[in-house]
């Protein structure tokens, strides 16, 4: 899915695990991947340049690569 059908508050979940995550923080750090799980859902908080999200999920926020995440469709 592009990055440009993501909106700040959407929720979304994670269809693929990135080689590494990146926290979303004024200093950004590397972390590794576990930290998130296929399926774990989170919302968007921030667009980022280069198709870039700030999500945040239960065990923290990280910027992920759209290519990354499914939107959550609610029934």
């Amino acid at each position: 899915m592009a990055d440009s059908t993501f909106q700040v508050g959407d929720r979304v979940r994670v269809s693929a695990l990135p080689p590494y995550l990146k926290s979303d923080d004024t200093m950004p750090m590397l972390r590794p991947p576990d930290l998130v799980a296929i399926g774990d859902e989170g919302v968007v908080l921030k667009r980022k340049p280069g198709g870039y999200l700030g999500v945040r999920f239960k065990r923290g926020s990280f910027l992920m690569d759209a290519q990354y995440l499914e939107a959550v469709i609610e029934a």
